[in-house]
């Protein structure tokens, strides 16, 4: 049985590594379109496109499930694809519900009215794609009342991630933090909104200052998939080989990956 892994590129290997740790027993199918990254920059149209590509992909490879592990598909087109798009035998799930959880301390079912929450001033990195889309402050708004959130638009870190420039991408993580705190200059916590951005975390971390609580998607993940299949086993899905995909150059993408996660990796072509 097999889960299907989706996202524009090398950042959802962050959510991959922690899923399939947590869950070892489980054949996982990760899917990077990694031709087409970064997804940031598209609109939504063309990311609606790309990424319901890819998951008939992993539907052909016996994933009735798959999850976005790609913040800006999961902002800018999982709700369209839910509500037209997906049969009613799969599902597809994105990586914003268990952050939203775990931020605002509620179950994503609980539909009581917003209330207040401990964290008031949170700072959020994302791809520009992601924060145009508003989904997190719209799905926060929906649970939690006075918080705070400044939005800061990440260009170019998911470039230099993908291109294995890890110089490049740390020099842009520090601006970009450093352009958020002239807006907000003391956040309680920060969202790492984009699956890449965990490999850059301690970055990130560092650049923020120890005081700063810094979410990252992987582990939150996991832990939401394991309850999932736990109340829906029947959406473990029909494939039984765990394999990586790309639809860039196989030879590339094994390196980078391999790289970042620090164990051999190999993809082959989608």
């Amino acid at each position: 049985m097999a889960v299907g892994v989706f996202d524009s590129g090398l950042g959802g290997l962050t959510v991959y590594d922690a899923v399939s740790k947590r869950l070892p027993d489980v054949a996982f199918v990760y899917y990077g379109d990694n031709a087409h990254a970064p997804y940031g920059v598209r609109d939504a149209d063309d990311i609606f496109n790309l990424t319901c590509r890819g998951v008939e992909r992993l539907w052909e490879e016996g994933c009735d499930l798959v999850i976005l592990a790609c913040n800006t598909a999961s902002a800018a087109a999982l709700k369209r694809m839910q509500e037209s798009w997906v049969p009613k035998d799969k599902r597809v799930l994105g990586v914003f519900v268990p952050m939203i959880e775990a931020l605002t301390e509620r179950k994503w079912g609980d539909n009581s009215p917003p209330r207040e929450v401990a964290v008031k001033h949170v700072a959020l990195f994302a791809t520009p794609a992601t924060v145009a889309s508003r989904a997190f402050q719209r799905e926060l708004a929906y649970r939690a009342i006075g918080v705070d959130v400044e939005a800061q638009p990440c260009g170019g870190v998911v470039d230099a991630i993908e291109t294995g420039d890890e110089i490049l991408a740390e020099a842009l993580v520090r601006s970009h933090v450093e352009a958020l705190k002239r807006r907000m200059p003391h956040p309680e916590a920060a969202i790492l909104g984009c699956t890449h951005y965990p490999l850059m975390q301690s970055v990130f971390q560092e650049a923020l200052g120890p005081e700063v609580t810094v979410y990252s998607q992987a582990n939150l993940v996991a832990e939401s998939l394991t309850d999932y299949l736990t109340r829906h086993p029947e959406f473990e899905g029909a494939g039984k080989v765990s394999k990586f995909l790309t639809t860039g150059k196989p030879a590339s993408v094994s390196t980078h990956a391999t790289q970042f996660l620090r164990r051999r990796i190999a993809f082959e072509a989608a």
